[in-house]
Formats: C-alpha cells, structure tokens, sequence
C-alpha cells in the first residue's frame, strides 16, 4: 500500500474555480497512427525533377521584368522631353526667337573699343609689347571711361523749329486751402 497516494481518489475530479471553463476530453488516438521515425532526413528529399520548370519561369519573370523597366524607362524619359518641349514652347511664346540652351553673345558696335583689352584685362600699350610698370586698370576706370565716351558721343538737342510745340513753363504748385 505504499504505491496508494492519499490523493489518488482526488486525482478525477476537475479542480477549476470558474464554472464557465470545463476540463476537456481526452483524446483517443486511432490504432493505425504512424509514429515518426527516429530519423526524418528522408522526408527532406529536393526533388530535382522541378529544377528546369523553376529555371524558365525564373528567366521569363526576369525577361517580364526587364521589359516592363525599359518601358518604364521610355515613358519617363518621353515625359521629361515633353515637358522641355513644352517649357520652350512657353518661353518661345513670350521671346521668340529665345534659347535657353544656346549662349548668349553680346554683339560689338562700331566705335567702341577692341574687345582685347576687355578679354586680357591689359592695355592696349601692354599689348603692343610697353609692358612697364604702369597701374592695371580696373573695372570702375573702364565704366568711367565709356560714360565719358558715351556723353561726349551724345549730340546738343536740335533747335526748336517753328512747327515744334512751344515749351511752356511749369505751373505753380496748387495752394494748400483749409475751410475754416
């Protein structure tokens, strides 16, 4: 009687507080279960025999995938060149004749100086060989210098003729009245 545990008889009643849980039911396994056996690396075989239909669908999803990026690709590219196009469109709208890509060259007057000195930066004795010490001149002198050119090109108005309108003196300034 030393196998007999006091609580053997104890053991087949449910000891759950909460009336809504309930013990579950025993499971009976059927007779003809098969066990696992003490090795399963048979069961991880790669069947090789699906290798070449993995392969093709592999490479046509791959081919799939290629044309749908150049097609991608394309249409991006078509819509940044319509955008330029229409952009120039735009700006040809408001200049004609206006390109942004090409650069702009300033065109020479008669009369002014050789462009050399402006594009060397020296004078026209230093380019003649009469390199001395002499000051460099700076942009200011220049700007002074063609100022200078341009008001002594600018001739004396003409002469009022007698089918020119007569200049008339400015009217007096309008007198500040307050109402009393």
């Amino acid at each position: 009687m030393a196998d007999k545990s006091p609580y053997e008889a104890a053991a087949s009643i449910p000891l759950i507080k909460n009336p809504g849980l309930r013990v579950p039911q025993k499971v009976d396994l059927p007779p003809d279960i098969h066990p696992l056996p003490d090795s399963v690396t048979p069961y991880f075989v790669y069947p090789f025999t699906l290798e070449p239909h993995v392969l093709t669908l592999e490479s046509s999803r791959r081919s799939t995938i290629a044309a749908h990026t150049a097609r991608r690709e394309e249409y991006l590219r078509q819509r940044e060149m319509d955008k330029e196009r229409r952009k120039k469109e735009a700006l040809k709208r408001i200049a004609p004749g206006f390109d942004p890509a090409a650069v702009l060259i300033p065109e020479t007057r008669q009369g002014h100086k050789s462009s050399t000195s402006v594009d060397t930066g020296l004078h026209p004795e230093q380019l003649n060989g009469n390199v001395g010490h002499q000051r460099s001149r700076s942009v200011m002198d220049d700007l002074v210098e063609t100022l200078a050119a341009l008001d002594a090109a600018i001739s004396p108005p003409p002469a009022p003729s007698a089918f020119s309108p007569p200049v008339l003196p400015l009217p007096p300034p309008p007198v500040k009245q307050t109402l009393p």
